[in-house]
């Protein structure tokens, strides 16, 4: 839960102030002074600091040069007497949020705050990101903390030290070749040849000779002897293949020009975008075939069915391109937010990799819709019920669910949805 700590020497008014943070929906940490709230604060503050400037012992100059030092993304807003106005512009140059004239109207202050979280919560988000990005990354390459991730990943360890042949299902772009150079890394045969074939790519004059070889060159089979040979697309593979591939998969054997056929040692896993039950009942693919391939079959889920691992693999993808092309990592902003939460991401993980590299390059920015020419607050509304929406839907309309996914009390997102005319019970899926 995102927080205030209010620091102000004068009882009444923090007590007045933090009656109206709980109000709003806003939790609130009291401070009489600086020196007590310095001794509280970390450098990971889930939160924002409204401080006093004139205080005995450590005063708001002293709480927002020793907040800056612990960490320079944490907002820090001033309140401060018409005298010290130019002491507070000051402060704005020396990385203050933002500051509060005396007296002033509480709405005033909690529009301020409100503005000062959502930076503070995007940073936070930002860096847990890329902290778990880089987490994931080092256990294994296939990204993801979903409990659908989670099966897969230990799927994959369980089948790679077992010498059986893997069918692997999932839509373009979900991470097939991934799975299948996962499957060989962990395995036994992980010092031999990974030799990968896209048999959608095969011309089919020399799609034999690629595979099986010709009397002068080995063929993509052979190379992969005591290995893991990878079909790619193998519901594309040519029909007159297909019938010379099964006697590989069932004997283990590679024919030879003039001679008898020699064994070879291989694992063989391969891959499919479609339902390959459908392509054998069109008469595309051989049954027989199909069975001797899918001893085990594995599904990789697409994007759309594990939502929340999205920022965690567009943060890792945005420091991968970075590193790449030697540039700063652009931060995650709200507009990037709203895309990665709505977006359908029909291409997958290879479509938000390519969003991700085009972000670093500054190439794309998530459209705004034209509301640019529209008023501040406006701008805002229209995102905000997005995301709201967005989620929402998500959840069918369960508020509770809604709640705890936004990170906001219940209440809170009560009085959102009432102000921008918001209905969850229209969200709620018809039985």
């Amino acid at each position: 839960m995102m927080r205030v700590m209010l620091i102000d020497d004068d009882p009444g008014l923090r007590e007045a102030l933090a009656d109206s943070f709980l109000i709003a929906g806003i939790e609130v940490d009291l401070h009489p002074d600086g020196q007590s709230a310095l001794n509280g604060l970390s450098a990971d503050y889930p939160g924002v600091i409204v401080t006093d400037i004139r205080m005995p012992r450590v005063d708001g100059h002293g709480v927002l040069d020793a907040a800056l030092a612990r960490d320079a993304e944490l907002p820090v807003i001033l309140m401060t007497g018409h005298g010290d106005i130019a002491m507070a512009v000051a402060a704005l140059k020396q990385g203050a949020f933002d500051f509060i004239a005396k007296p002033f109207a509480t709405d005033h202050l909690i529009a301020s705050v409100r503005r000062a979280l959502e930076t503070r919560r995007l940073v936070l988000e930002n860096r847990r990101l890329r902290a778990a990005a880089e987490e994931a990354g080092e256990r294994s390459p296939l990204l993801g903390e979903t409990p659908v991730m989670r099966r897969l990943q230990d799927t994959i360890r369980q089948l790679a030290n077992v010498d059986v042949d893997v069918l692997i299902e999932g839509e373009t772009g979900t991470g097939k070749e991934v799975v299948a150079r996962l499957l060989h890394r962990w395995s036994s045969r992980r010092a031999r040849p990974f030799v990968a074939v896209d048999c959608a790519a095969l011309p089919e004059a020399i799609a034999d000779e690629t595979l099986f070889g010709s009397r002068i060159s080995r063929g993509r089979i052979a190379e992969a002897d005591r290995g893991t040979l990878f079909l790619d697309n193998i519901g594309n593979m040519p029909d007159a293949l297909q019938g010379r591939l099964l006697r590989v998969v069932e004997e283990r054997e590679l024919p030879v020009f003039g001679g008898e056929p020699r064994r070879i040692d291989l694992r063989i896993l391969a891959s499919a975008r479609e339902d390959m039950a459908e392509a054998v009942a069109q008469g595309r693919f051989r049954a027989d075939l199909l069975y001797r391939l899918e001893a085990v079959r594995l599904r990789i889920p697409p994007l759309r069915d594990r939502r929340a691992d999205i920022g965690l693999l567009f943060a890792a993808f945005l420091t991968e391109a970075a590193r790449q092309f030697d540039r700063p990592c652009p931060p995650i902003d709200a507009g990037i937010e709203a895309r990665l939460a709505t977006d359908d991401w029909p291409g997958n993980v290879r479509e938000l990799r390519n969003f991700a590299t085009q972000m670093v390059l500054g190439l794309q920015h998530p459209d705004t819709g034209g509301a640019s020419d529209r008023p501040l607050a406006e701008q805002m509304d229209h995102f905000e019920r997005g995301v709201l929406q967005a989620v929402l839907r998500r959840c069918s309309g369960d508020v509770g669910e809604a709640a705890r996914i936004l990170q906001l009390p219940r209440r809170s997102l009560y009085a959102r949805l009432q102000r921008l005319g918001l209905d969850a019970a229209g969200f709620r899926k018809k039985h």
